[in-house]
């Protein structure tokens, strides 16, 4: 990638300049910008030697593009040249374009990749857009032509309130340089164009505005390819804010007291006959028709499968929640992308049967996904999947998946929405095959309360046998012991009734001590839904904007806290900042792709290079908690210096916001003395402790039983935290372990002051507390921490 130089008279103009043209490309794919501007800060000037400097600072081997503003600056950067070395003298070329438009122009085509002759032609070609617009094209270049070979055509219609400006336009000449391929933009509303969409400056001469529709026109190797990036880019809004001034993060309504979210027993136990589900649909007995016909059934069962998604969404809206429900729009999604089904049509045209043809593109799609590092997205290969089903039933007539009967276990290769959604919740239980926890289907039957177990793998299971699961234990058993697990059964669901009876009562051990337990959020449904929560001890900000396109505004951010403080009753909210990386992706803020994701850019070190939106955050904060008691914690801490970085970046705190960190990293565990220094709490997530300690990443279904937060080890530093804390400082746990009302019990003997759990396990783990002594919970911690695995702890507990 290029460098570029800015040259100016004025260091405000030059820093502004090119705080403007940076807005335009991500930070992770922008290219150096080095400024020679002013003799100082405030003394107007230019500077031969800065100028010098400046290019040795970007230069490269792609070359460096100096931009400069007026008079002595072009003499002056002409002077550098002579002062420079001759092999890099020769790498760098002088542009007399605008110095605010050439720079947005050149910063955006040197983000594609794009030659130092390329980018110096379109930083000419800077005030294309303004003459265009303003009737002085006559310097405008004329647009490239079009290629004429195997040409591929799409059109958008842009929602964005503003039209294609500045910001979307830019995003848009990205997405195309990625890609080989010429692609042509033309607006068959105001009939301009066809211009390259690679150019930044002939995009801006379209005047393309909201409603407008947009045609484009690819050829090249990668043309469909550059299509179907585009597609998606305005499926997103061209990552711009929604046009409707409603916030996307805004609240749902409360909910309709005739909904029951949770309609099943809420226990993870559970024993039945199985109804065992095949994997996959049938296509033996399809008979195909000649091309014309199978073209016919290809399109039909678009509309098909739409009416049925548009229904399961309606009635998944009614019977659960909106959220929910979203799931199936998004499933649409897939049938209304042009770009994406093309191949099925493609392949039709080629004499392919439908059923075939709509079979190959979707396993192609869910492969990809499959491919993927991210867990969260890799598990998306299940909505893509469970589409292609839907469709190929329709296709062939196939019917639905049997109803299972109440008091069955329904047993599935993988547990997509749609099933999750409308099998009927009598049901014991759902078994799913495939390992993962973060699937829609998994989501949705959780949401449900209807038992759940993941991961049972290959296990051989015939239908109608009796088969029996425990996802405490995470057993999964075909003809078990009928009548123990009988038992197991009603004494989780006296567990349970009782719990609930008590759920408004303290947490106070037989001995007079009182823990609160608080509820993990990541919505402010989960806070409705909480039940006996003293407050939130942790609310996920990475989960309650995890969907937004682009990031919220300080107003957005305040109305969610806000939301889910009123649902809490006032209590105490702990609020985390922006966790991101790992497993935990942002939308609004796109990462490189790490051999290591959870030993790399995360939490808190991935706001070291983009302190704004953490500044926009923790703004939100501060504001919110002069109304209500909030907390503030730190994710990923390892160092005393990230520590101090993060307090500065809090800035004055307003009276009674209290802040703390995340201790997640053995690190962190071990200097806790001098890392918690000046705070007012910690929380410990066993999570992120547990798989750093034993080095076994809990995604991973083939180590994930080695990441067991009841390993000795992981108390050990657990106990550490607690001992080693500094005087005054708070202690709580945030993580699986305080949703385990057994592992809870070894938490509070150890010291640990508060628990924070998921909302349907916090009356079970009060109503545990209520009936331990701390003093006999601290004996059995002291002797867990001698034991040489987690099995003898758990053993211990039991």
């Amino acid at each position: 990638m290029i460098g570029i130089v800015v040259v100016s008279h004025s260091r405000a103009l030059a820093d502004a300049a090119v705080g403007l043209a940076s807005e335009m490309v991500a930070a992770d794919n922008r290219p150096v910008i080095a400024v020679a501007a002013g003799l100082d800060e405030t003394t107007f000037g230019t500077d031969a030697a800065a100028v010098a400097e400046a290019i040795g600072a970007a230069d490269g081997p792609d070359g460096v593009l100096v931009l400069l503003d007026l008079g002595s600056a072009v003499l002056s950067a002409e002077m550098a040249l002579e002062f420079v070395d001759p092999e890099t003298a020769q790498r760098v070329k002088l542009s007399s374009a605008p110095l605010v438009e050439g720079l947005v122009a050149a910063v955006v085509t040197a983000s594609t990749g794009a030659t130092l002759d390329a980018v110096l032609a379109e930083a000419a070609q800077g005030l294309a857009g303004k003459q265009d617009h303003l009737g002085d094209a006559a310097a405008a270049a004329p647009p490239r032509e079009v290629a004429h070979a195997d040409q591929h055509s799409m059109e958008v219609v842009l929602r964005i309130e503003h039209g294609l400006h500045a910001r979307p336009a830019a995003k848009l000449v990205g997405v195309v340089g990625r890609f080989d391929a010429y692609v042509s933009v033309r607006n068959l509303m105001s009939e301009r164009g066809p211009v390259d969409a690679r150019s930044l400056s002939r995009v801006a001469t379209l005047d393309a505005q909201k409603g407008h529709i947009l045609e484009f026109i690819a050829s090249g190797e990668h043309a469909l390819d550059a299509l179907r990036a585009i597609r998606e880019l305005a499926d997103r809004n061209f990552d711009e804010a929604p046009a409707t001034g409603q916030s996307e993060a805004a609240p749902p309504d409360s909910p309709d007291p005739a909904v029951t979210r949770m309609s099943g027993s809420g226990l993870d136990v559970a024993l039945g006959p199985a109804v065992v589900v095949a994997d996959g649909v049938d296509l033996s007995g399809y008979r195909p028709g000649d091309m014309k016909t199978e073209w016919a059934r290809a399109e039909q069962v678009v509309h098909t499968a739409g009416v049925q998604l548009a229904e399961l969404q309606a009635a998944t809206s009614a019977r659960i929640g909106a959220d929910e429900a979203a799931i199936f729009e998004a499933q649409a999604g897939l049938l209304r992308d042009h770009e994406l089904i093309s191949p099925v049509f493609q392949e039709v045209g080629e004499g392919i049967d439908a059923p075939t043809a709509w079979k190959h593109t979707f396993d192609a799609l869910a492969s990809t996904f499959d491919r993927l590092e991210d867990v969260y997205q890799r598990e998306r290969a299940q909505d893509v999947r469970s589409v292609r089903d839907r469709v190929l039933r329709a296709l062939t007539g196939s019917p639905e998946p049997a109803e299972p009967s109440p008091g069955s276990v329904l047993v599935v290769p993988e547990l997509d929405a749609a099933t999750a959604a409308v099998v009927d919740a009598s049901v014991a239980g759902i078994a799913v095959r495939a390992a993962g926890t973060t699937g829609h289907g998994v989501i949705v039957a959780r949401s449900r309360g209807i038992p759940l177990i993941t991961g049972i793998g290959d296990v051989a299971v015939t239908d109608g046998a009796t088969v029996g699961f425990d996802a405490r234990t995470g057993s999964f058993v075909v003809e078990p012991d009928r009548q123990a697990f009988e038992v197991t059964i009603r004494e989780r669901q006296g567990e349970r009734d009782a719990a609930l009876r008590a759920v408004d009562e303290p947490a106070t051990t037989v001995d007079g001590r009182t823990i609160p337990v608080m509820v993990n959020v990541g919505s402010v449904q989960d806070a409705r839904d909480a039940r006996g929560a003293d407050g939130s001890g942790l609310v996920r900000t990475e989960v309650l904007f995890g969907d937004r396109m682009t990031a919220p505004s300080v107003a957005e951010q305040a109305a969610a806290y806000r939301e889910i403080a009123a649902a809490l009753g006032g209590k105490p909210i702990t609020i985390r900042t922006w966790d991101v990386g790992g497993d935990k992706p942002l939308r609004f803020l796109p990462q490189d792709v790490e051999a290591n994701p959870f030993l790399g850019d995360r939490g808190i070190r991935t706001f070291r290079r983009r302190p704004e939106l953490l500044a926009t955050q923790l703004e939100a904060i501060r504001e919110v908690a002069g109304e209500t008691p909030v907390q503030v914690m730190f994710p990923m801490v390892t160092t005393a210096e990230e520590v101090a970085w993060a307090l500065q970046q809090l800035g004055p705190r307003p009276e009674g916001l209290k802040v703390g960190i995340m201790v997640e990293v053995p690190a962190a565990a071990l200097r806790i003395e001098t890392l918690a220094v000046g705070l007012d709490f910690v929380s410990i997530g066993t999570n992120d402790l547990t798989q750093y300690t034993t080095a076994a990443d809990r995604t991973n279904t083939a180590v994930a039983p080695l990441a067991d937060g009841l390993d000795p080890a992981v108390l050990r530093l657990i106990d550490r935290v607690v001992r080693q804390v500094p005087l005054g400082v708070h202690v709580a746990v945030c993580g699986d372990l305080a949703s385990d009302p057994l592992a809870a019990t070894l938490l509070v003997g150890l010291g640990v002051q508060e628990l924070s759990a998921v909302g349907p396990q916090v009356p079970l783990v009060k109503a545990k507390l209520r009936q331990i002594s701390a003093v006999d919970a601290a004996m059995a911690a002291a002797t867990a921490l001698t034991l040489d695995s987690a099995a003898a702890v758990r053993q211990r507990l039991k």
